[in-house]
């Protein structure tokens, strides 16, 4: 195909996908190869939550890509013509008197207090062992991003800009002004692989540790809850009595095969959360793409300033994207400095 356009975007998972809509908005041209060799996007529970529940602490940024993520995908949801995010209460399972107090504490902090409801509940939920009560967090909820990546694929390849091939590295010919792929001349190229970007020559000198997830979907019709639980596990609705189970974190399996050993650990920890029967219906894997610091990783290449790379975003995807997808569209059109925390400036090779 020749093609001449303003950028080349390789990956179409969350970032891919902010980033593609920054370059709509913005009247610039595009084409996308996205080959589906990187599924962390579509296993992903999805969920939005600025707080930690492990510590009673606020996300990096949290409120803030909030702010930008909430109408992003409002935005998307009436361009594609679907139902994306799907808002819910998160309620954490206590498990000592201490869990009770360090809630107290912490839901009395600025930030944290406009989430966190100070009163724990002690209230009796059939089906879920919870003798020490639950924390309840507002404005939570989870997006659909299986739903978001296949329609938007759809909807990449009706304006004629998706190329459904892997991307060959060795065909990239960088030029004083351009970037050459192929018989495609574009001024940039912005790669979202995911954990793909380990096998990409010019940005896997970057820290991405690929930590597997596995989840499980359950059927359970006696567990009638309507929120998300969080306990050693989180069990999130789905509709029709159906649940997602997650998530394992393994950091040596770098495939994304379900195995006996998730779905056992899986089990394990759900069966300490629920008290009724359930069947399991499905169990998926994915490669999320972690850095050592939890900050993404987005910024030129030091060398070629025309190759830039944005990527781990580890288990908030859906939270964070937007935001830095808009702060590297800005930073090579509008000279906007990019976030000193997510600059993959923070890791350069001398």
């Amino acid at each position: 195909m020749n093609a001449e356009v303003d950028y080349i975007i390789v990956g179409l998972g969350l970032s891919g996908i902010a980033f593609t809509e920054q370059l709509i908005k913005n009247n610039k041209s595009f084409i996308v190869f996205e080959n589906n060799s990187q599924v962390s996007s579509v296993v992903a529970g999805g969920v939005y939550n600025p707080v930690i529940l492990k510590r009673f602490t606020p996300v990096w940024n949290g409120h803030e890509q909030l702010q930008k993520a909430i109408p992003f995908y409002k935005e998307l949801e009436e361009k594609l013509q679907l139902t994306l995010d799907y808002k819910f209460t998160t309620k954490k399972v206590f498990t000592s008197v201490g869990d009770e107090n360090n809630w107290f504490i912490a839901s009395d902090k600025p930030m944290l207090s406009y989430y966190m409801n100070p009163k724990v509940s002690k209230e009796r939920i059939k089906g879920i062992i919870g003798d020490y009560g639950f924390g309840e967090l507002k404005g939570t909820g989870r997006i659909d991003t299986p739903l978001l990546v296949k329609t938007y694929k759809e909807y990449i390849k009706s304006l004629k800009s998706l190329v459904k091939e892997a991307f060959d590295y060795s065909k990239v010919k960088i030029e004083k002004e351009i970037v050459r792929y192929q018989d495609i001349t574009a001024k940039r190229i912005v790669f979202s692989e995911g954990f793909g970007l380990k096998k990409n020559p010019f940005f896997n000198y970057l820290p991405l540790n690929g930590t597997k997830g596995e989840t499980i979907t359950i059927h359970a019709p006696e567990l009638k809850i309507d929120f998300l639980l969080k306990g050693s596990v989180f069990i999130m609705p789905l509709g029709n009595d159906t649940y997602k189970i997650g998530a394992t974190f393994n950091w040596t399996d770098k495939t994304s095969i379900p195995t006996e050993e998730g779905r056992k650990e899986l089990e394990d920890k759900l069966q300490k959360v629920i008290s009724v029967p359930y069947t399991i219906i499905e169990q998926s894997a994915g490669i999320r793409p972690t850095v050592k610091d939890r900050r993404p990783l987005v910024g030129k290449h030091p060398k070629y300033p025309k190759l830039a790379v944005l990527n781990g975003l580890g288990t908030r995807g859906v939270m964070v994207a937007p935001t830095v997808a808009e702060n590297l569209f800005n930073h090579f059109e509008r000279n906007e400095e990019l976030d000193k925390e997510i600059d993959i400036e923070r890791f350069r090779q001398e």
